[in-house]
């Protein structure tokens, strides 16, 4: 099986499952980048029933917004729901911008509670698809797998790194409360994304042809010399 097929494979998984567990459709989040546009063309391809999702977290280039704008736009044209989440912090509205002086020092390599306040919280008690990959970075190579399932008790935590994972029954069987995410081009090379873009004329996030490696957060600490993280 091509890897095109796999992910479509994974993404079918998932939407069963969401349907079966939560009764609602998988959510597809999108940031606006190369990854996001991939998985969205995915899931179209499946032909399975989902929805897609913007956190917007208040620090993303003029361009990124924009671009998401027009993306949801077109969309919304061919039938897909699509809806923009704004953050909170502690039950109240909150921007990158407000909530520095809440956590009394901007976010660091170490200290990242931005994700976690900004994006990190949409999709919470749902079954969502990121288009997170290893390639990304060593961190995710390591914690990341085709599925998981959240939880606050890292015990009680699955993460399959397989499609053919041990851990795959007690995953599809698992009763507990909590988010369960799958990542269906975990495995795809920048190379593989970009050829798949530029294959099926996806559109493109116009900060790629400045010369930005990656999209994302203006200022995040984790941004390299490519750009901002995506």
């Amino acid at each position: 099986m091509d890897k095109e097929q796999l992910a479509i494979a994974r993404l079918q998984d998932a939407a069963r499952l969401s349907e079966h567990r939560y009764k609602k459709p998988l959510m597809v989040t999108y940031s606006g980048g190369k990854d996001s546009q991939v998985l969205v063309a995915l899931a179209e391809r499946a032909g399975i029933n989902f929805e897609v999702v913007n956190s917007h977290t208040t620090a993303d280039a003029p361009e990124t917004v924009y671009f998401i704008r027009e993306q949801f736009k077109a969309m919304e044209e061919r039938g897909i729901k699509c809806s923009i989440v704004m953050p909170q912090y502690k039950d109240k509205p909150v921007s990158m911008w407000t909530l520095i002086p809440q956590k009394l020092m901007p976010p660091t390599r170490l200290v990242r509670y931005c994700c976690a306040v900004l994006k990190e919280n949409t999709g919470r008690d749902r079954f969502i698809a990121t288009g997170v990959r290893w390639a990304e970075s060593t961190n995710r190579k390591k914690n990341r797998g085709t599925m998981e399932f959240s939880h606050r008790d890292k015990e009680k935590r699955i993460i399959l790194m397989g499609d053919n994972d041990e851990k795959r029954q007690l995953f599809e069987t698992c009763n507990l409360k909590g988010k369960m995410t799958v990542n269906p081009i975990v495995d795809w090379s920048d190379d593989d994304v970009w050829d798949y873009t530029h294959s099926e004329h996806l559109p493109i996030n116009p900060l790629y042809c400045e010369g930005q490696k990656r999209v994302g957060c203006i200022g995040c600490p984790m941004a390299g010399r490519g750009g901002q993280t995506a």
